[in-house]
């Protein structure tokens, strides 16, 4: 908005700065003319009073003293040169260099002989200050060219360029104004565009899957705004539904993993009590006087695998964690004789160095 008002009054102020320059261009030319007009028909009017052959010799005596006439009625000097342009008259008693020529350049001559109109006008300077100069013929009643008339026409502009600068001095306060309006009518609009972004900005930012997100709720927003808040709005809808999806798909996960690890851990006892009981089968002897001692151990390791399984149905049907590990100073040598007694193949061997090693463990 505020460049629109900066460009705007660049714009009108060039646009007005060349139409103040063509208005001026169009009022010198015009009134050049006019007073080209003007002071060929007091010539006009001279040659036809004269008594004096009206022929180029004769232009000096004819207007020795109505030039001087002529130029005080019309207000503005000029000359008279013959046609091969030697200067014969001056309103001026005094010639200026710059602008009054005793002798017309060949160049004139022939751009003035070659024109359809047969005048030409020439821009020059004279002192620093831009003039026009018009040259045309001066005609008998035959309209046979005699001579050539020469109006030196200086362009006063100083009263066009001070209404321009006043001009320019009034339009420059308006859009002054109107850029202060401007700026005040952005900063207001900016900052209700961006109260509602900042919300918007805000409640993004607080987006957490893990927990339950509130909708954007702004009175009469903008028809973009508004379609911005109903994407986000419909956005946490679906965020919601696929949080409850994967909750539900967690859930399902970990009871599957959950009945694995049970699974799992219930086989681990039962496989050694299984054996225990095909080695006490194969192994019983009634008559043995150790039998007792070894029913003992035999009756030890099916009470601790049925203690491992009772510590894994309490937990699972606590919902909680598989039992915690339980440690405790064991000797490895020990534990290991106990649980290759349920074996009896050949091929295992055992060996220790030491009868008893002490390291912490979990016995179940």
């Amino acid at each position: 908005m505020i460049l629109l008002v900066v460009m705007a009054s660049v714009l009108i102020a060039g646009v007005t700065i060349y139409q103040y320059r063509e208005q001026s261009k169009d009022y010198h030319q015009v009134r050049l003319e006019r007073k080209e007009g003007q002071i060929k028909q007091s010539i006009s009017y001279t040659l036809q009073e004269t008594t004096y052959p009206v022929t180029t010799e004769n232009l000096a005596l004819i207007f020795k003293d109505e030039i001087y006439r002529i130029a005080d009625v019309q207000n503005v000097n000029f000359n008279i040169y013959d046609l091969k342009g030697n200067l014969i008259k001056s309103s001026k008693p005094r010639f200026r260099n710059d602008s009054i020529s005793l002798h017309l350049g060949s160049e004139i001559i022939n751009m003035l002989s070659n024109t359809v109109d047969k005048r030409y006008v020439l821009d020059d300077t004279a002192a620093g200050d831009k003039y026009q100069a018009s040259y045309t013929y001066i005609t008998d009643d035959k309209f046979k060219p005699i001579g050539i008339l020469n109006l030196p026409y200086f362009q006063d502009n100083s009263f066009n360029d001070m209404e321009l600068k006043e001009f320019l001095l009034r339009l420059s306060v308006v859009y002054l104004f109107m850029l202060l309006i401007a700026i005040i009518l952005a900063y207001f609009i900016s900052k209700y565009i961006t109260r509602s972004l900042q919300t918007i900005s805000d409640k993004i930012t607080q987006t957490d899957l893990t927990k339950r997100n509130e909708k954007i709720l702004i009175e009469n927003p903008g028809h973009e705004i508004g379609k911005l808040i109903n994407s986000y709005n419909d956005m946490i809808d679906e965020l919601e539904i696929s949080a409850a999806k994967l909750a539900r798909n967690e859930r399902e996960q970990a009871w599957r993993e959950m009945a694995k690890q049970v699974a799992h851990e219930i086989k681990n006892p039962l496989t050694p009590m299984r054996l225990s009981v095909q080695s006490f089968e194969r192994k019983f002897n009634p008559e043995d006087p150790e039998v007792q001692t070894k029913v003992t151990e035999y009756s030890r390791t099916l009470i601790q695998q049925i203690d491992t399984m009772s510590s894994i149905a309490s937990a699972f049907s606590n919902f909680a964690e598989m039992p915690a590990q339980q440690n405790e100073n064991l000797n490895v040598v020990k534990i290991v004789k106990l649980a290759l007694d349920i074996f009896n193949e050949k091929y295992i061997h055992f060996i220790a160095d030491e009868e008893e090693i002490i390291a912490k463990l979990d016995r179940t």
